[in-house]
């Protein structure tokens, strides 16, 4: 099987901060909202099923006990991800990237190759990123998103130096959609792009899965 240098966004376990799942109330200034985004509203109820389909999906494997153990940051896990997915389109829009139904597919097909099946797929990103079965091709969306942000911004995220360069590109985004977010949740911080203190780079590690060829432009 092929390693190549790809991206694990802030979703992946061994990154993740702990916030307890909130009820209803979200802050006085923005009540049910667990972030403003861009003027949008993140809603507390939105981050709760995301949170619901994950604890579903590991309270049916086989591990369910661990995995559930091992998850109790899950809320605020979530969150970082739904607020850097918003990140992420802005930066690809600003730098004129698209991203397909086929590429998304396409990568998701060669990752359950890579994994040995689709449901050796399921289970490898319920384990290690905390993502449930109805998640996962919005979690490859954006492994098939950052290279293709990385291309357009003529640079390589397999070097530091395109990693920089995509990392300015996101914080500019980040700073752009002035992100407020529920202080029972945290502060984002623009140039990490991350929740505070939340020491979640948005690259971290080396994955297996090998991106398909790129198509031809952004």
């Amino acid at each position: 099987m092929h390693r190549r240098s790809r991206t694990a966004l802030a979703v992946s376990a061994a990154l993740l901060v702990g916030v307890p799942l909130l009820s209803a109330c979200g802050s006085e200034t923005h009540p049910g909202a667990a972030a403003l985004v861009g003027g949008d509203r993140i809603e507390v109820s939105v981050l709760q099923a995301q949170v619901a389909d994950v604890r579903s999906a590991q309270e049916s494997a086989r591990e369910s006990e661990q995995l559930v153990k091992s998850s109790g940051q899950l809320s605020r896990a979530k969150l970082h991800g739904i607020i850097f997915g918003r990140v992420l389109d802005r930066a690809s829009k600003d730098a004129g990237v698209t991203v397909s139904r086929k590429e998304v597919q396409e990568m998701r097909l060669a990752a359950a190759a890579q994994s040995g099946g689709d449901e050796q797929l399921r289970a490898m990103m319920l384990q290690q990123r905390w993502v449930a079965p109805d998640q996962i091709e919005n979690d490859l969306r954006r492994e098939v998103q950052l290279p293709k942000l990385a291309r357009a911004l003529g640079t390589d995220l397999a070097s530091p130096e395109g990693q920089k360069i995509v990392g300015q590109a996101l914080a500019k985004a980040s700073k752009a959609l002035d992100i407020d977010v529920n202080p029972r949740f945290g502060v984002w911080d623009d140039k990490q792009i991350q929740l505070g203190d939340y020491k979640a780079p948005w690259i971290t590690q080396v994955t297996e899965f090998e991106q398909p060829a790129p198509e031809t432009g952004a």
